[in-house]
């Protein structure tokens, strides 16, 4: 339903080819936010089409590409998209990381190429705190409040996992990962 809902906010904007709202997803970042595949955006357009929540306007036609179709929202869409909107605030999806499944068994694996994995984790992790941090900047006072909460909570998040992998780091580079003993990883432990 992300891919929807992200197809029909893009048309409240203005009508569009569904070229164009695959180069707006992309720009926004919406196939990573909404765990959609891009690839799955035509099919999405075709259905919303079929369902009558969006209207082919125009169609352009060019002798050196294949055809354009503009789409604009339609009021069933636009009370879709309410729905879909409303739908997404109140869905709760458990937290899941890639990480976590690897961490179930890390005290049997080699903790040399696990700190050198995390190292380069740690890299990527910081470059992202920076790029967040970079365009939420950028966009104050230039996209609605709502957009500045989803660019701070990215940031936030982004911070929060730099934290924790710096924190396995060191217990990776200490040989720790497999110790029994207890000793505080929460500042609340100490």
């Amino acid at each position: 339903m992300s891919i929807r809902l992200s197809i029909l906010g893009l048309l409240l904007e203005e009508d569009m080819h569904p070229y164009e709202i695959r180069i707006r997803m992309k720009d926004r970042f919406l196939d990573h936010k909404g765990k959609f595949r891009i690839g799955s955006l035509y099919y999405a357009v075709d259905q919303l089409a079929k369902q009558e929540h969006i209207v082919a306007m125009e169609t352009i036609s060019s002798n050196s590409r294949p055809d354009k179709t503009i789409y604009q929202i339609t009021d069933k869409g636009k009370e879709y998209f309410q729905k879909l909107l409303l739908d997404k605030f109140k869905d709760i999806e458990p937290l899941y990381h890639p990480m976590y499944m690897a961490l179930a068994f890390a005290s049997k694996g080699d903790q040399v190429k696990i700190a050198s994995l995390l190292r380069d984790r740690v890299k990527e992790v910081e470059h992202q705190v920076n790029l967040y941090y970079q365009v939420y900047s950028e966009h104050q006072g230039t996209v609605p409040r709502s957009v500045l909460h989803l660019m701070a909570g990215q940031y936030e998040h982004a911070m929060t996992e730099l934290k924790w992998l710096r924190r396995l780091l060191a217990d990776a580079e200490a040989g720790r990962l497999g110790e029994m003993e207890f000793s505080p990883l929460l500042e609340e432990d100490e």
